[in-house]
């Protein structure tokens, strides 16, 4: 076991045998307080078995016919992965004819000629013990000489037409069904009477296998598989029983009493078969335990009655059925204590109208009692100016300024009290009294933004400005003076919202002004101008419902019109009002325009081009068309119940243009949907509403809403289907479940209630959900409480975002139309606990052999915290890691000296907390331990050799130097004479070489090392009559491409250290190329 932990190690590393340790494992651990006891821990060796020996005959199958080829792979722990693969190890294509079960079988619908194979192999991988076995190679051969005919589908797997399948709670559902069929038959699946899950339903194996994870109560039933072809169809029924291990409804808490107090420790779970409950004390069961007449158990209960010091110990409640169990131990701490004051802060500071929290955390047994005074010698404070909190908080709802002073906190309980003063000083609001400004400014100009604020001249401001939220880039145009951000030589990039942001330590207040980037003005371009309005409109070809309508275009003004907008005012019903009627070419003068009934119309032109629209033209004369019956019935027809009494029917009333002729009413007409057989009407006239008094409470009507006139009737309108009005709903949801998921999520259950006590549209069902009261929120007046609402005949939903190791109460409601309906009993549940959040490691000081860490618990614990983790390792010159070092450090500690370090060194360090649940997340530092002083002192001692004048004076007279030898080649190549080697070179020149001309402006010592072409004038050939190209470094030609030419991996060029590369004989003579000054010089150098 390791030290100082309950940690047991099990190593077989040097020769144990691991069956040795197999079975059961329960840790205990007890002091004088009591015994607790961890759950059961098996241990088993994973196990790799071979296949046992066999000897496979060939299969010879007809074309068509249903194969299986079986697996049976051995048995391990866990149990292997199957897979089949060929000789080659490759696996074997599956589809929806060939595919493998769930048992590693093959299966083959129908087999055909491409299946036939020497190789059909099965393999099995066990993951523990990183071994692969195989079965013995399966031989297939497909005839084709006698075919079989097309039959309809049966079932490979599974066998007759029902079956079950159990499965437990939260655990993932496999059913299989695989069938045999020519052609191939497809496989569908459904469950009886219900729909399937989508969001938890997962279809795999081409069908064959329907898979359900997170299995609930509700996936139990009959699910049938169906498989059809051409051929027919057939089906199989699979009865899924679900089954549940025990889960904790309400597990026991620990519980702090007094001498003398009653308390109840509570111990509720559920299961599918119910579990029963055991108790033991101290790890030994409570039947077993010594008498105690203070302690009765009442079965998921245990309730203790004025119980005495003596009584302390640990309870352990175990919940068990035939598919598992639960057990939590839960500790009764019989303790008499005088308060304690935890709290430390001693002055408080606050924004005047806004909340104080004066904070006194106390501990005693029994609990304390809280009191404040304010002042000197004053009476107790209470009333409506004061909150005061069950945790002993003083809240201050509104602190104005003479809310300042000094409180002091009081804890009392029987044994004593305890006493703490606290200083509360309430500051003046920071604010901004001169905002900046909406600025447009042309490019390349300059711009400032004036930002004045006002603040509590106790506290100290920093103004910061920001640009579309995020920081000013680092630019010398941006410059700041006091209050004012100005900006120089501004460009497109510096557009955007700027906002200054005036903190203080208590408050922040900040301000926008936006900055708008415009061109320079340029000169202003060609005169174009939007249309001159046409003129001259004339009517022809009048009839009922048309009329034709002409007009004269005006000056388009170095713009092509595009387009026409016809436009007419209805002067009988809409006097002075224009409405669109149509749009036609640009190029078009007449148009054949649709008319109504009973208008009396007028109509205008307006031109448009790409500049705009013309004025509107003169408008034309006026044209009265003839009435008629209404063409439509009005829109918007609705029945919607203000009381569960009525029905309200409403329509949207229609203009007195649809309205075809004078005198234009409604008939509304209506009746209860099946119960009614005749309709009940009544014309109204100028109204959109109809009250139908005395309805049932929430049944169906039918409705229609017919326009008239005098001259008849609209066409027959439709049917709408209303409902008169809705009442609360009667009845509220039971058996609420409560599943919590993991530490942040919870699954809420509840039974539907019947439709006919909804008596509205049943728009969903509502959860409540808050913290439940404790000692830290019992007197709290306003408790947060959220609400989700989930839309439909839902009998499920999720709590998202919740608190880690939180006690919780919920209740749901059903909701239509009206309202709420009345909500369950309140459901209580918990969270557990979580990982914690970052905790933020800081070096605080650095000695050469030490660094000294410090830290702050996390923000968020989520939990107990149990230890933190530190690693280190340090990093070489050439950032190479070395092998980390870990350190546990004790829950309540905030810093730690780590010692032994090496001087001048960086280190890395990774910082986290744990849980009992693990570890947190992870905070990384870097840090370097100080030099030396005494090897300091020695390096400021060496001297640098570049500041020795002996060494000055020496790279002098070589510079010297290499400047009068390049001043003697330029002088002697002006005057037109030649090198030693030139001369040379004359002497030994080859005859085929033509002379260059004196005259064609090149030097006949230098050739390009691009040409190929016979060398000119002043060339050397070798006595192999193969010339070399020049071996310059400042060409990369004898280098890009060849075995030597070579880069490092930073992009260095290596090829001239690697050896001169072989040149390929060309053709003709090449000269080698006089030196210039510059290889001159770098020879030299």
């Amino acid at each position: 076991m390791k030290p100082n932990s309950g940690t047991l190690e099990i190593n077989i590393m040097n020769g144990g045998k691991a069956e040795a340790y197999e079975g059961e494992y329960q840790c205990t651990a007890k002091n004088d307080r009591g015994t607790a006891v961890s759950n059961v821990i098996f241990i088993r060796q994973s196990r790799s078995p071979l296949w046992t020996k066999e000897k496979i005959e060939p299969i010879v199958i007809q074309k068509g016919m249903p194969l299986v080829l079986p697996c049976k792979p051995p048995k391990g722990l866990p149990p292997p992965i199957i897979f089949w693969m060929d000789n080659f190890f490759q696996r074997l294509p599956q589809n929806g004819r060939v595919s493998q079960g769930l048992n590693g079988d093959l299966y083959f619908s129908n087999v055909q000629p491409e299946d036939t194979r020497d190789f059909y192999i099965c393999y099995a991988r066990f993951n523990l013990t990183q071994t692969i076995h195989q079965k013995q190679p399966i031989s297939l051969k497909v005839l084709t000489n006698s075919p079989v005919d097309n039959r309809p589908p049966t079932f490979l797997m599974p066998i007759g037409q029902k079956s079950n399948k159990t499965v437990l709670k939260d655990e993932v559902l496999l059913l299989e069904c695989i069938a045999e069929g020519l052609p191939t038959p497809e496989l569908r699946w459904n469950k009886e009477g219900a729909e399937l899950p989508s969001n938890r339903v997962f279809y795999e194996n081409f069908n064959k296998t329907l898979k359900i994870i997170g299995v609930s109560e509700e996936d139990a039933g009959k699910y049938r598989c169906s498989a059809q072809n051409n051929r027919g169809s057939i089906h199989h029924v699979i009865t899924v029983i679900v089954k549940a291990a025990p889960y904790w409804i309400t597990k026991p808490e620990n519980l702090i009493l007094s001498p003398g107090d009653d308390g109840t420790l509570i111990c509720r779970a559920h299961g599918n078969p119910a579990p029963s409950i055991t108790w033991l004390i101290n790890g030994v069961a409570i039947e077993l335990a010594p008498n105690d007449p203070s302690r009765v158990v009442d079965g998921d209960a245990v309730i203790f009655t004025k119980v005495q010091e003596r009584a302390s110990a640990v309870f352990q409640c175990n919940t068990s059925n035939i598919y598992g169990y639960v057990l939590a131990n839960a500790f009764v701490n019989v303790l008499a204590e005088r308060p304690r004051i935890l709290s430390s802060q001693k002055i408080y500071q606050v924004i005047a109208n806004r909340p104080a929290l004066l904070h006194c955390k106390s501990f005693g047994s029994p609990v304390p009692h809280i009191e404040w005074f304010k002042g000197v010698q004053s009476s107790v404070l209470h009333g409506n100016d004061y909150v005061f909190h069950d945790n002993g908080t003083l809240e201050v709802p509104v602190a104005q300024k003479d809310s300042s002073g000094t409180y002091t906190c009081v804890a009392r309980n029987k044994l004593g009290t305890d006493q703490k003063i606290i200083e509360l000083e309430v500051k003046d609001p920071t604010m901004i009294i001169s905002q900046p400004e909406y600025r447009v400014v042309q490019r390349y100009g300059s711009v400032s933004f004036e930002c004045k604020f006002k603040h509590d001249p106790t506290l100290v401001p920093e103004v910061m400005w920001l640009r579309n939220n995020s920081e000013l880039p680092v630019d010398e145009r941006y410059t700041f003076e006091k209050e004012r951000l100005m900006i120089k030589n501004i460009t497109e990039k510096d557009k955007g919202m700027y906002t200054c942001v005036a903190n203080t330590t208590l408050d922040s207040v900040s301000a926008s002004a936006e900055l708008s980037v415009v061109e320079p003005t340029q000169p202003p371009p060609v005169k174009t101008d939007r249309p001159d309005p046409s003129s001259d409109l004339e009517l022809t070809d009048r009839l009922d419902r048309s009329v034709q309508l002409s007009w004269v275009p005006g000056d388009d003004n170095n713009s092509p019109i595009t387009e026409f907008i016809i436009e007419y005012e209805d002067v009988m019903h809409e006097p002075g009002v224009w409405h669109l009627h149509s749009k036609v070419s640009g190029t078009q003068a007449t148009a054949t325009l649709t008319l109504s009934p009973y208008v009396n119309y007028a109509f205008r032109v307006i031109a448009v081009n790409e500049i705009g629209r013309s004025d509107q033209s003169e408008s034309s004369e006026r044209y009265m068309t003839k009435a008629a019956e209404p063409d439509t019935n009005p829109s918007g027809v609705k029945g919607v119940g203000t009381e569960p009494d009525n029905l309200v029917i409403t329509w949207k009333p229609m203009k007195g243009f649809d309205s075809n002729g004078p005198g234009l009413q409604y008939k509304v007409s209506w009746r209860q949907k099946d119960f009614d057989e005749e309709w009940t009407s009544v014309p109204v006239a100028n109204v959109s509403k109809y009250i139908v008094s005395g309805t049932p409470t929430f049944v169906p009507y039918e409705i229609t809403v017919q326009a008239m006139n005098d001259l008849g009737y609209a066409p027959e309108p439709a049917v709408v289907i209303g409902h008169s009005g809705e009442d609360l709903p009667m009845v509220a949801p039971g058996n609420v479940e409560v599943d919590v998921i993991n530490t942040t999520l919870a699954k809420v259950q509840w039974d539907s209630v019947p439709l006919t006590t909804v008596r509205g549209h049943l728009q969903g069902y509502r959860v409540y959900y808050w913290k439940a009261q404790n000692k830290t929120n019992r007197n709290q007046r306003h408790i947060e409480k959220w609400m989700l609402t989930f839309a439909g005949n839902r009998t499920h939903g999720m709590l998202p975002g919740l608190q880690p190791n939180t006690n919780y109460v919920l209740n749901v409601r059903v909701v239509n139309g009206k309202g709420e309906g009345p909500s369950s009993k309140d459901k209580y549940f918990e969270t557990p606990e979580g990982v914690p959040s970052m905790a933020f490691l800081h070096i605080s000081h650095q000695t050469p052999d030490s660094l000294t860490l410090t830290w702050s618990p996390p923000v968020h614990p989520n939990g107990v915290l149990t230890q933190y983790t530190l690693k280190y390792q340090s990093i070489n010159a050439t950032h190479e890691l070395s092998p980390p070092v870990e350190i546990t450090i004790p829950a309540n500690e905030t810093s730690y000296i780590l010692k032994n370090l090496l001087q001048n060194t960086r280190y890395k360090f990774y910082f986290y907390a744990h849980t009992a649940v693990g570890p947190g997340s992870q905070s990384t530092q870097e840090a370097i331990t100080a030099m030396d002083e005494g090897k300091m002192a020695m390096a400021s001692r060496q001297v640098d050799i570049a500041t020795q004048g002996w060494f000055i004076g020496l790279m002098c007279a070589v510079a010297l130097l290499i400047l009068v030898l390049l001043i003697v080649c330029f002088i002697r190549r002006n005057k037109g004479g030649k090198y030693p080697v030139k001369e040379k070179e004359d002497a030994h020149a080859d005859p085929e070489i033509q002379p260059m001309k004196e005259d064609d402006g090149t030097f006949g010592e230098y050739s390009d090392g691009e040409d190929h072409k016979p060398l000119k004038k002043g060339s050397r050939t070798p006595s192999d009559r193969t010339v070399k190209k020049d071996d310059s470094d400042d060409s990369l030609v004898d280098y890009g491409e060849g075995v030597n030419g070579q880069f490092n991996e930073d992009g260095s060029f290596i090829g001239q250290y690697s050896g001169k590369k072989e040149k390929e004989p060309v053709e003709g003579n090449e000269s080698s190329e006089a030196p210039s000054p510059v290889n001159a010089m770098n020879s030299f150098v």
